[in-house]
């Protein structure tokens, strides 16, 4: 079962095995694909991206298997590919990932290994996704608070802080309209889920009302 379609590690390969082969690339791209769609957000483009990547990966390896020259010419063909693609989120990168590592498998003849393995990679990441584990801290915000340039942005709302916060941290800040306000961004726990209104409330004191926005941290955690 986990033995090699092909006898020797030849260019020559009967129909049946690259039928065998080719197919159950792509019926494993389906289910990663299905595993994508998942509680995610996708475009069609992708995901039929997903369904075909597997079984491309095949073929090319099928095709260079026993060739070295054909080998490393394929392998600057992916590099170039890479370079030139625009950084995805760590699902889409481990999806690919996995895409080509059935490709790679099923291109060599290790058809039951490349089902065994997407089965259980597949089985992990759904227990992961619906499990609790590596949740985001519901507590967590971006605060961000625009203040007047008198206003010394290092003290001025210590207090406020103390008083609906676990931990604060000054991550960035600018100057905006000629210098003459402050655009401060805080990472902020909350010490309970529902006390922005009130902790906004009392900031806008402070600052005279300029412009306050609070929201959840993921913009940039999920890149590689």
């Amino acid at each position: 079962m986990f033995e090699s379609l092909f006898v020797s590690s030849t260019t020559v390969f009967d129909m049946t095995s690259f039928l065998i082969c080719t197919g159950t690339a792509l019926l494993l791209g389906v289910a990663v694909a299905l595993f994508y769609m998942y509680k995610n957000i996708y475009t069609k483009g992708f995901i039929l991206f997903l369904v075909l990547l597997p079984a491309m990966v095949c073929v090319v390896i099928m095709l260079v298997n026993g060739n070295l020259g054909a080998g490393v010419a394929v392998m600057g063909a992916f590099s170039l590919v890479r370079f030139r693609s625009v950084p995805g989120n760590a699902l889409d990168i481990s999806v690919i990932f996995l895409s080509m590592a059935i490709g790679l498998s099923t291109g060599m003849g290790y058809v039951g290994i490349a089902a065994l393995f997407t089965f259980v990679i597949l089985l992990a990441g759904m227990m992961v996704r619906m499990s609790p584990f590596g949740n985001e801290n519901p507590c967590e915000r971006i605060l961000k608070i625009t203040i007047p340039e008198q206003l010394n942005y290092n003290e001025i709302f210590d207090d406020i802080f103390e008083k609906y916060t676990k931990s604060c941290e000054l991550i960035h800040v600018k100057t905006t309209h000629m210098g003459s306000l402050y655009k401060c961004d805080y990472h902020i726990r909350l010490k309970a889920i529902g006390s922005e209104k009130d902790m906004i409330d009392e900031i806008r004191v402070r600052n005279g009302n300029l412009e306050i926005s609070c929201g959840k941290v993921t913009a940039g955690k999920e890149e590689l």
